[in-house]
């Protein structure tokens, strides 16, 4: 899961303010809309990965 790819995905805005190192710093900027749709998809994501991880924990067992 790319969380910038997400973001921008979503609507918002996301720049590379610096880097320092090998740590990059950014920000991401956006609508009240553009925000409810990156967690919407946050929330997607990571209930599909606790699917997954449900799914396999059965086959297991």
């Amino acid at each position: 899961m790319d969380i910038l790819e997400m973001a921008r995905n979503s609507g918002m805005l996301v720049m590379l303010d610096g880097r320092i190192g090998r740590e990059e710093y950014h920000s991401v900027s956006g609508s009240l809309q553009a925000l409810q749709r990156f967690a919407d998809a946050l929330r997607e994501s990571l209930s599909l990965k606790a699917n997954e991880n449900n799914a396999c924990r059965q086959h297991v067992a």
